[in-house]
């Protein structure tokens, strides 16, 4: 039985970063190590920093990690796309070229016998009005219509600057820590959700950038899966267990 591996966040390309081409190595070499064991890879959301597909334009960069998910689907593996919130505009680039299965909304999918939820994380219960608004409008199909009439060079540009101001906004471009299980908008979220869904054995999220495990009412786990910014953390599944581990240059720990 191969494994089953959940990852998120590594904001590839992000101008707030001055590590990002040591950062896309590290997570090609993470997915290469993985490639004989793997029978499905969930990339769980903001796997870009800014992603935007025009009919005949696709944004610059990324040649070492999308080369890598096109050998791995060549394989026989599955790999999964999650839109975040900064990459929500891809338009069929991913599934064509690269071979991917990409999900815009939440997912609840059983893999080996366990009941999953999988989502990126964002609108699940933030209180952020702000971001609320940004939301619904990221998503709106006029919107998105309008973003691909400006010039792919001033698009690109606007998306990763605003990006790139969102990062710089919090204290040392981190998020913030665990809020405690009473205060984080996605553990209540969940929670709530479990009452009229009693049946998931797993949930999993990216988006807050903090690596939590936690177990809640009766046999259901939530985790939230870190980054690959700093701390290079992914979960995998191997049809009994689920871990959260952290990747160091060539090796696993738990």
């Amino acid at each position: 039985m191969k494994n089953v591996y959940f990852l998120s966040d590594a904001h590839l390309g992000s101008l707030a970063l001055e590590h990002k081409r040591t950062q896309e190595r590290r997570l090609v070499r993470f997915l290469d190590s993985i490639k004989h064991k793997a029978a499905a890879i969930y990339l769980l959301g903001d796997m870009f920093d800014f992603w935007n597909e025009y009919r005949f334009v696709v944004p610059k960069g990324f040649t070492r990690f999308l080369g890598k998910l096109s050998e791995l689907t060549d394989m026989g593996v599955e790999v999964h796309f999650f839109t975040g919130n900064h990459d929500i505009w891809t338009y069929g680039y991913l599934e064509e070229e690269c071979g991917l299965i990409v999900h815009r909304k939440p997912l609840t999918t059983e893999i080996y016998g366990k009941e999953f939820y999988l989502a990126h994380g964002d609108g699940l219960g933030d209180p952020d009005n702000k971001f609320k608004i940004l939301r619904r409008l990221f998503h709106n199909r006029t919107c998105q219509r309008l973003l691909n009439f400006v010039h792919p060079w001033w698009g690109m540009q606007l998306g990763l600057n605003w990006a790139k101001h969102s990062r710089l906004k919090r204290a040392d471009g981190k998020e913030a820590p665990y809020m405690g299980e009473e205060r984080e908008y996605l553990v209540c979220w969940t929670k709530e959700y479990m009452k009229t869904h009693p049946n998931i054995d797993y949930f999993i999220y990216g988006h807050r950038h903090i690596e939590l495990d936690l177990t809640l009412e009766r046999k259901a786990r939530m985790l939230i899966l870190g980054d690959w910014i700093w701390q290079f953390t992914y979960a995998v599944f191997d049809g009994a267990h689920l871990f959260l581990e952290q990747y160091i240059e060539g090796e696993s720990r738990p």
